[in-house]
């Protein structure tokens, strides 16, 4: 079972190079590129595949989804996953579904189609752990075990289209009609699980890759956001291959606090790091960049504080997602009183910046953001 290639891993052409080197055409790595990615395929012996691509594949090739170990719901709809890894790592993956149904008939103008489906974001993780030490977010109080590659980060998005139902059904090939939605229940991703996304550039690139590629999952750029507390050189590098939507984890308006709460601050202040932000491509009032800000009581929450994060973003096209500190064991720090949040929030919005406080979801199974945590047992640090 080690010596198959694993495709799961593969962009659209490393794709194409390994099948070729099994003597498949183009054409059939094309058609077996839309069944993994757009119909779900996950066996490459697979009736419906052609017969004499099926010979070529067996023996050769290997397709796998990390192994599930626990699936649970929140009264909110919010779903979590526990997948078991290789090397004995576990990660985290979260499905948090919009408010309210989607209605099917709006979107398709089928009459009769009366179906409603749950559409919402996905939050992949792209690190076992984190080597950051966030003073508040539960994940980083897990050490470092190792990073995942492409196949185990695109994997987890793939068993949740599984569970979900979320496969474009198998002879469904064609273009949709335009101003027809696709009818997805993952209908964004976010890189905002376990780990910094950015200090595993390589391997989360080319799973979003995958995701974007218009013949398999086909999310648009728009629709991939992607988290880092502020690794600016990869910050660049970002914007310049991949052009997602950046959310920045700001959290703070000064350098001490945020040395505090945010250690990488020390290596990348804020001053350097909000300079690579304005430099990132594509930033418009249409497209803004978003920044998090944890509201801590006492820490980060006063009127100064707000007016001063005003100031520091007067000159980027910016978004302020507030977001109130969900607890979990053993935490330092406390929510700030929601007459807090909403003053704090009335200041960034009359300087005209979008400045919504975000509604913690899947509290009740630590699904929210910032209690993300497995009980992997450390192995060996990768290579910086």
């Amino acid at each position: 079972m080690d010596d198959l290639c694993e495709l799961g891993g593969l962009d659209r052409a490393a794709f194409g190079d390994a099948l070729a080197s099994a003597g498949i055409t183009a054409s059939g790595a094309a058609v077996l590129w839309r069944a993994i990615w757009r119909h779900g395929f996950r066996d490459m012996d697979d009736p419906r595949l052609p017969a004499a691509l099926r010979r070529r594949l067996a023996g050769r090739f290997v397709l796998r989804r990390p192994a599930v170990a626990v699936d649970r719901q929140s009264d909110d709809g919010t779903r979590k996953w526990l997948f078991d890894l290789a090397r004995g790592a576990a990660v985290e993956t979260v499905h948090i579904p919009d408010e309210g149904p989607y209605d099917v008939a709006a979107a398709t103008g089928v009459a009769g189609n009366a179906a409603a489906l749950t559409r919402g974001a996905l939050c992949l993780s792209s690190q076992v752990g984190c080597t950051l030490n966030c003073r508040f977010c539960h994940t980083g109080t897990q050490a470092l075990v190792r990073n995942l590659s492409a196949a185990e980060i695109i994997g987890q998005a793939a068993h949740a289209r599984d569970a979900l139902g979320d496969w474009t059904p198998f002879g469904l090939t064609g273009p949709r009609p335009r101003r027809v939605r696709p009818l997805r229940r993952v209908a964004t991703l976010v890189m905002m699980g376990m780990g910094e996304p950015l200090l595993n550039y390589d391997a989360v690139a080319t799973a979003l890759r995958i995701a974007m590629d218009g013949e398999g999952f086909g999310l648009s750029r728009r629709r991939i956001t992607l988290s880092t507390a502020g690794v600016v050189p990869m910050i660049r590098r970002c914007g310049a291959e991949l052009g997602v939507t950046l959310a920045v984890s700001l959290h703070a308006v000064s350098d001490d606090v945020r040395d505090r709460l945010v250690p990488l601050n020390r290596k990348y202040p804020i001053a350097e790091l909000l300079a690579a932000c304005r430099a990132y491509p594509g930033l418009s009032n249409a497209r803004r960049m978003i920044f998090e800000y944890v509201m801590l009581r006492g820490v980060n929450d006063g009127l100064a504080e707000a007016r001063a994060l005003v100031r520091l973003l007067k000159d980027i096209p910016a978004k302020v997602n507030l977001i109130p500190f969900n607890e979990w064991p053993g935490s330092d720090f406390t929510c700030s009183t929601p007459n807090t949040i909403r003053r704090f929030a009335d200041i960034v919005s009359e300087a005209g910046l979008s400045a919504p406080v975000r509604q913690p979801r899947g509290r009740d199974i630590l699904a929210a953001c910032g209690q993300l945590r497995t009980l992997s047992e450390r192995a060996r640090r990768p290579a910086a």
